[in-house]
């Protein structure tokens, strides 16, 4: 969605957005309260101020994180219409360096939750069968394998895109949202004593005079881990169409909470209360509850597709931010912004499927879940307090977001903490793995570009030209490729120059130089030419936004056909037979590929990083398939990586007896 678009809203847009951007957040009502409940053993006496002041924390968590950060100010920060972490990142990364660090760990971290959301998502849906009288005997197993086959389906279809089923995510979730409200409505004056959760008090109270009321904030976040998918999403829904649906959304999400606190009151007056059952499936009808479950088990599904999306384009950011290892990337369908990426696809499910065999039960999964996503939202803060100081936003303006972002952010981490042996590790070791390839991928490419020699392409013209024009070498190729990181024109790396007249001359009609030049905004495809020697040696310059594939021969074959219309350059061959009958001459793409010199000196964790960053290279897409070129025209050329070379080398000659030095 680009600019002029963003703040524009649609009935289908609307639907649109009901479908896409909030299955995480909107689910949340499966469980919240019922991770609440079941938080610690409940004071006698003590439950309504738990229930009271558990909704009373949800709806300020609501307001204040959700609204007011993410809704109103966050989605403020668009880069040409598209959101999400990496999205602001290229828009501040200018501004410091360091911001590349908290980049990675909100990334890495919203990817490690997001491998929690479908299976506590799915399970907690597939759970409410129990309180079905026919499946009441319903056995766990049966539960884990229902869910397993269940996320296994969702992952499987990821290939064919998401188009065609896309277009029922709007009315099944519309479908979700009115039936949480309806519910939710119907038990509103069960204990009319539940709205006073709109007062703050309650909710102070609960955090500092209820025993371990502080550590219930580990529960009450649950109901907020969606905002960072909501803030993704900007790109595929528009501002306007999310300010709209947010108010409707918040009122049935809150109608949910109230009217499943109500009924649990008025139950605990009543000394009927069982802390066994999920109010949420409790408050329904019996003769709807399988409907509902039904119902339940579709936005999972939902709320599930989106965060598997969020992760692929989450992924393809980074890939284009070089933040992350080349991977193969496939456009299931037209849509814009679609992709599928088949390793992260893979990755995911086998994660899922371990998340399920690990917990089995949805209350052994809250333990795990929202711990990492914390993590991404205090990356955000820094992050968009960044922003604003670039949008020269007045310092105490700046000072305030942070104070208060960062005091209720640190105190959910803070709480969430109390998690982590209880199932918390999952997602900080998953996230850990994550950020560090992210880190070592950063890294190594800042270690090498230290070492990286350019030297001044005008010192070489002469000898290339005389190279091409060297009848006593062998033709390599009409037209030979070369792929340069050099930003300056006049520069060219020596280890290129070195692939042309040192290693095995390549005498070629017409060189080609072509460099990438990825932009912090998403879908630029610009390129110009600059002929350095005209019919001899050209540089192409590609300007890609960074969510644009790099179909590089494609694209230089778009290129070279404009510039023959415009009889800028002859590509017809110059073997005297061929020219004679106008036949195009071939192009070579000849790729460099490193690898780490024996012959270096590196401190110990630089070693480590370069030998990790060869692992990773090793088993991610090769250089030539990540440009987007057909191995038939490539030649991959060896080259060695010297990034310190060792220079203590005692070396003594010695000479055979009789001889003088």
């Amino acid at each position: 969605m680009n600019k002029s678009g963003i703040n524009k809203a649609s009935f289908a847009g609307l639907v649109i957005a009901l479908g896409i951007i909030y299955g995480d957040i909107g689910t949340s009502p499966l469980y919240v309260l019922d991770a609440i409940m079941n938080h610690n053993t409940i004071p006698a006496g003590r439950f309504d101020e738990l229930i009271l002041g558990g909704i009373s924390c949800i709806i300020w968590t609501l307001t204040l994180q959700t609204t007011i950060k993410y809704v109103v100010l966050t989605l403020r920060a668009d880069n040409n219409g598209e959101g999400g972490i990496f999205s602001l990142y290229a828009l501040v990364r200018r501004q410091r360096k360091w911001l590349v660090i908290p980049a990675m760990i909100g990334g890495a971290a919203l990817l490690a939750d997001g491998i929690i959301t479908p299976p506590i998502t799915v399970t907690s849906a597939i759970e409410g069968l129990k309180l079905i009288p026919a499946f009441k005997d319903i056995g766990l197993d049966v539960i884990v394998l229902i869910v397993m086959s269940i996320i296994s389906i969702l992952f499987f279809m990821q290939q064919f895109g998401t188009n065609s089923i896309g277009k029922l995510f709007g009315p099944v979730m519309l479908l979700w949202f009115l039936m949480m409200a309806i519910l939710g409505s119907r038990h509103l004056l069960d204990n009319l004593g539940v709205f006073r959760a709109f007062n703050p008090y309650y909710a102070i109270r609960l955090l500092t005079d209820y025993p371990g009321g502080f550590w219930l904030l580990g529960a009450v976040f649950l109901c907020t881990t969606g905002a960072e998918a909501l803030y993704s999403d900007l790109g595929h829904c528009g501002r306007k169409n999310i300010h709209i649906t947010w108010v409707f959304v918040k009122i049935c999400l809150i109608l949910s909470y109230m009217g499943q606190g109500s009924w649990l009151m008025e139950q605990n007056h009543l000394g009927t209360l069982d802390l066994s059952r999920n109010p949420f499936f409790a408050i329904m009808p019996d003769s709807f509850r399988f409907i509902g479950i039904i119902i339940a088990t579709f936005a999972a599904v939902i709320a599930s597709q989106a965060l598997i999306s969020g992760s692929f384009t989450l992924i393809s950011e980074a890939l284009r931010l070089n933040l992350w290892p080349k991977m193969k990337i496939k456009y299931p369908s037209e849509e814009k912004g679609q992709v599928y990426i088949p390793g992260i696809n893979t990755l995911l499910w086998i994660g899922c499927l371990a998340i399920v065999l690990h917990f089995q039960e949805s209350t052994k999964m809250e333990a795990a879940y929202g711990l990492a996503i914390t993590l991404c939202m205090i990356s955000t803060s820094i992050l968009f307090a960044n922003y604003l100081i670039g949008k020269r936003t007045k310092k105490r303006w700046v000072v305030l977001y942070l104070t208060v972002y960062l005091t209720i952010e640190l105190s959910f981490l803070g709480a969430n903490l109390n998690k982590f042996p209880h199932g918390g590790y999952v997602a900080i070791i998953v996230g850990g793995i994550l950020f560090g390839v992210m880190y070592v991928w950063f890294r190594a490419r800042k270690i090498k570009n230290r070492y990286v020699e350019f030297v001044r392409l005008e010192h070489y013209i002469p000898m290339i030209q005389e190279l091409s024009n060297d009848k006593s070498i062998p033709m390599y190729s009409t037209h030979l490729v070369y792929m340069t990181s050099a930003n300056n024109p006049k520069e060219i790396e020596h280890k290129i120059i070195y692939s042309i007249l040192n290693r095995k001359p390549k005498r070629a009609d017409i060189y080609w130089f072509v460099h990438v030049d990825i932009l912090d905004d998403p879908y630029t495809t610009e390129f110009s030419v600059e002929h350095i020697i005209p019919n001899d040696i050209i540089r192409v310059e590609f300007r890609l936004g960074f969510r644009v594939e790099q179909k590089i021969q494609l694209m230089m074959k778009r290129v070279v056909e404009e510039l023959y219309a415009n009889k800028e350059v002859n590509i017809t061959s110059r073997y005297e037979s061929l020219e004679r009958n106008n036949v195009a001459g071939d192009f070579r793409f000849i790729v460099l590929e490193k690898f780490l010199s024996t012959d270096n000196e590196l401190p110990f964790i630089e070693k480590l990083i370069m030998r990790y960053y060869f692992w990773i290279k090793h088993i991610s897409l090769s250089e030539e398939r990540g440009f987007g070129l057909d191995s038939s025209y490539v030649h991959v050329e060896k080259f060695p990586l010297i990034v310190s070379p060792s220079r203590n080398l005692n070396l003594r000659r010695i000479y055979p007896d009789g001889e003088e030095a």
